[in-house]
């Protein structure tokens, strides 16, 4: 009897650290496009939201939504973790207005490759990185806008359709 205690408690151990391991298994699985989680948290300081947005050769934005506080300044760096050069495989971040309807846009801005992909008669941009190949990255500081919901959009010639994304200012 006190045997079959003794291994009813060890098993009953070996499954509990068993099912911490598959935690910090699945953890490891949320992590996308092969960044470390930590590259690609958002950090809030006193004064600038910070957000790291990765892009990669298969046309994917590690984030399909951000979040980030009204009234804050906002700092956002595009990584290109890929290898393809910009004029493959370009990805950019582009935050369009309320109400921008986003075929349109694309079809205008996939005219606009002198000008990285951006209309030069549009008001429908917010912001917008630079168009980046493998390897490279950008930063840009903006104020986010008004509360509410945002599209954002790589703008390279039919990325806008799978690579996009809803920017949320609270």
């Amino acid at each position: 009897m006190k045997l079959l205690k003794i291994t009813l408690a060890l098993l009953f151990a070996v499954s509990l650290s068993a099912c911490g391991d598959d935690k910090k298994k699945e953890e490891k699985e949320t992590v996308t496009i092969g960044a470390k989680s930590s590259d690609t948290e958002k950090k809030t300081d006193e004064n600038v939201t910070e957000i790291v947005l990765l892009a990669d050769d298969m046309m994917k934005f590690n984030m399909n939504e951000i979040k980030v506080p009204a009234g804050k300044k906002v700092r956002l760096t595009l990584r290109h973790v890929g290898k393809q050069a910009v004029e493959v495989m370009g990805h950019n971040f582009v935050l369009l207005t309320q109400g921008t309807e986003i075929p349109a846009f694309g079809a205008k801005a996939s005219a606009a490759r002198d000008n990285g992909y951006i209309p030069a008669d549009t008001d429908a941009v917010i912001v917008h990185t630079k168009m980046l190949g493998g390897g490279q990255s950008d930063t840009i500081e903006f104020d986010p806008p008004a509360p509410g919901t945002y599209d954002f959009i790589c703008s390279f010639p039919g990325h806008y359709s799978v690579m996009k994304g809803k920017f949320i200012v609270e």
